[in-house]
């Protein structure tokens, strides 16, 4: 930023140096030689003054013209050429007076009549020095100018780009979910208005968070409530003289305590958001008690669930996150799909020479029509008449672990969740991530 101001000051400074610069140039180069010719044309005229006091009442010089003043007018190292009236028998006369030859003169003439002429020369060496030194004195300008420009450009980059470099490590400390006050100002106005705002936003967002951990504290307290009653429940009926009734009691059990387990990680992930939860798992491992505990649902449905892939395929997420938006597509699928839903997982490579591990979930349904498409992702929109929080709530939970979540096909639907990227030499060359 600092970078871009400096040179955005300077290159404008210099464009005005050389808009002006270059024509002042020229035109002080032409006012010397302006000036030194217009001092020959006023040495002209009292010389033809004082040529036409000697005239005669017939305007005629007689007896000889006396040069006496005339040679004070003359420049040092210059020359005139006289051309003057005189008797009727010789018409004019000339007159040669200062130095024989003058080298690289600047001449200057004046017309005294039909008979009656003068020619000044003087050497130009004075002048031509003069005007250099014009010219070294609007360059010395010139660049002063540049160097006052200069040090505005630093000045004005450092006003702008520090205060700016500061706003934004603000706004990304507070993306990162530190909410520390920032006494800071920088004496910038629109800067300041936006540092005011972020303490605004620093105030509100901390309210809210504080009070969804309580909220979310409080509801995982009463689930955690409930379903320990109906542990206790089930607990009893599994002393039942019925073995199958003892079967289907120990088997809810099993899935109260998975559901327990699912809470606890659930509300400690939305306590901290960072990195610190995810660990190395590997996927299919993971996602197997998903599919099992989704088989049964489906079985009743008439339909089959299947889960392919590498068990050697790991990547460092949340599991919690994970199990949870990859139950979010089954159920989807169940609901809304048809046929077999199949969940695969597989490697593909990423653009910058890396590779990520994605899940796939698709079925043989009818598929997403095009109206619906667009807004399936969005909270609340629902093209069945259902809560339209589910699909919205797998894509923050996959964001919130650093992956993404893409409806990659629309009939069949097939889900696609990227997981974090990870570095492997030995991905297949050939197998690029879908966009």
């Amino acid at each position: 930023m600092r970078r871009r101001i400096l040179f955005a000051v300077l290159a404008g400074s210099l464009l005005v140096a050389l808009l002006l610069g270059v024509p002042l140039a020229y035109t002080a180069w032409l006012f010397v030689e302006d000036t030194a010719r217009r001092d020959l044309q006023d040495r002209l005229d009292r010389m033809s003054a004082e040529i036409i006091a000697q005239e005669g009442a017939d305007g005629l010089v007689v007896g000889g013209l006396d040069t006496s003043s005339l040679r004070l007018v003359v420049p040092d190292g210059g020359r005139l050429l006289v051309v003057y009236p005189t008797t009727p028998e010789d018409a004019a006369a000339r007159l040669d007076i200062g130095a024989a030859a003058v080298p690289n003169p600047l001449v200057e003439s004046l017309s005294m009549g039909t008979s009656g002429s003068l020619r000044l020369e003087a050497p130009s060496e004075d002048m031509r020095l003069l005007q250099r030194q014009v010219l070294v004195g609007v360059t010395l300008l010139v660049l002063l100018s540049m160097a006052v420009g200069a040090v505005v450009a630093v000045v004005t980059a450092r006003r702008l780009a520090d205060p700016l470099r500061d706003v934004a490590a603000r706004a990304r400390r507070l993306a990162e979910g530190d909410f520390r006050p920032d006494p800071r100002r920088h004496g910038i106005p629109e800067l300041d208005r936006v540092s005011d705002v972020l303490d605004a936003a620093t105030v509100e967002i901390a309210g809210r968070l504080q009070r969804e951990h309580a909220l979310v504290g409080d509801v995982s307290h009463q689930l955690r409530s409930r379903l320990t009653a109906v542990r206790l429940r089930l607990d009893e009926l599994s002393t039942h003289a019925d073995p199958a009734v003892v079967e289907e009691a120990e088997e809810a059990m099993r899935q109260v305590d998975r559901l327990t387990t699912a809470i606890d990680e659930l509300v400690r992930a939305s306590r901290n958001s960072g990195s610190e939860l995810r660990t190395e798992v590997s996927v299919v491992g993971e996602l197997a008690g998903v599919i099992a505990d989704w088989r049964g649902p489906y079985k009743e449905a008439g339909r089959e669930l299947l889960l392919s892939g590498d068990p050697s395929l790991r990547s460092r997420v949340t599991g919690s996150r994970l199990r949870e938006a990859v139950a979010v597509l089954v159920d989807n699928a169940l609901m809304h799909g048809g046929g077999t839903c199949t969940v695969s997982v597989r490697r593909v490579s990423t653009h910058g020479g890396g590779s990520t591990v994605c899940v796939e979930v698709t079925d043989e349904g009818d598929g997403v029509s095009d109206e619906l498409a667009p807004h399936i992702f969005d909270r609340g929109f629902s093209g069945t008449g259902s809560t339209g929080v589910g699909l919205a709530l797998a894509r923050a939970l996959t964001e919130a672990d650093g992956g993404r979540l893409e409806l990659q096909r629309r009939r069949p639907a097939l889900f696609a969740l990227f997981l974090g990227s990870t570095r492997d030499e030995s991905a297949p060359a050939g197998i690029r991530e879908p966009r």
